[in-house]
C-alpha cells in the first residue's frame, strides 16, 4: 500500500510529452483540481486497487481506502483471510507513531474482526514495495495524456493492466481534516491493542481485534 505524487489536473504535457500534435502547458500555472492516488495492491492475487482522493492525504483518508478495498474482495475470500499483512512506507500520515492512523486501524481490525500486521519500510527503501511498480505502470501507460479532467484520469487507470488484470478504481470526494491527533491518555487504550515487536517497535506492528465477534461482513 501506498500513496503516488499529486495528480494534476489539467491541460499539462506530463513529463514534457503530448500524444500526437496536442499543446499543452510544461509547468504547473496554478493548477486548481488535484488527486492523490492510493494504491492497494494484492501480492497473492495480483489485483490492483486505486483510489484517487480529491481531499488532503490524511490518515482518515487511507484507512477510508483499507475498507473500501476490504469490501470489494469477494465474500468467500474475507471470509478465509485470517490476517491482513500491509507492507509500507512509514510516511507521515500511516507511520507506526501516527495517533490518528493507528486509532483509525485499530478500529477497522475490530469492525472486520481480523488482526492485521504493519510491515515499514526503511527510509530510502520504498524502491522495494510492491506497489511502487504499479506506479511505474501507470506513469509508462497514461505518459503523454493529457489528464483535462476527473473523468479521464479515471478512464486511464481503468484502462491500464497489472499481472494481466485492470486495476479496480475507486473516487473519493470526501473531504479530510489534516492534523488530527489522539491525547496520550486515549493513545494508550490504543495500544492495548498493539503488538510491536519488541526489536523493531516502529517497524512490526501486530493489531488484535477487540471484538472479532462483532464484525461486518
Amino acid at each position: 500500500m501506498d500513496c503516488k505524487a499529486t495528480v494534476n489536473i489539467g491541460d499539462y504535457s506530463r513529463g514534457g510529452k503530448t500524444r500526437g500534435d496536442n499543446l499543452a502547458a510544461d509547468h504547473d500555472m496554478g493548477c486548481e483540481e488535484k488527486y492523490t492516488p492510493l494504491g492497494i495492491v494484492d501480492e497473492d492475487s495480483g489485483q490492483l486497487h486505486l483510489t484517487f482522493g480529491s481531499s488532503a492525504k490524511t490518515s482518515d483518508f487511507i484507512v477510508d481506502a483499507l475498507h473500501v478495498w476490504w469490501l470489494a474482495m469477494p465474500p468467500e475470500e474475507r471470509e478465509n483471510t485470517t490476517r491482513i499483512q500491509i507492507k509500507m512506507d512509514n510516511g507521515p500520515e500511516s507511520s507506526g507513531m501516527r495517533t490518528q492512523f493507528l486509532k483509525r486501524m485499530t478500529q477497522f481490525a475490530t469492525e472486520i474482526g481480523k488482526s492485521i500486521q504493519l510491515l515499514y519500510y526503511p527510509p530510502y527503501h520504498s524502491k522495494y514495495n510492491p506497489v511502487e511498480r504499479c506506479w511505474g505502470i501507470l506513469e509508462q501507460h497514461w505518459n503523454g495524456a493529457k489528464l483535462i479532467d476527473a473523468d479521464t484520469m479515471l478512464a486511464w487507470a481503468k484502462s491500464m493492466t497489472w499481472k494481466g488484470l485492470p486495476p479496480v478504481v475507486e473516487l473519493s470526494k470526501q473531504v479530510y481534516e489534516k492534523g488530527v491527533t489522539l491525547s496520550k491518555t486515549l493513545m494508550r487504550k490504543i495500544e492495548e491493542q498493539l503488538e510491536r515487536n519488541p526489536l523493531l517497535p516502529k517497524w512490526d506492528i501486530l493489531i488484535q481485534p477487540a471484538n472479532p465477534v462483532n464484525s461486518f461482513p
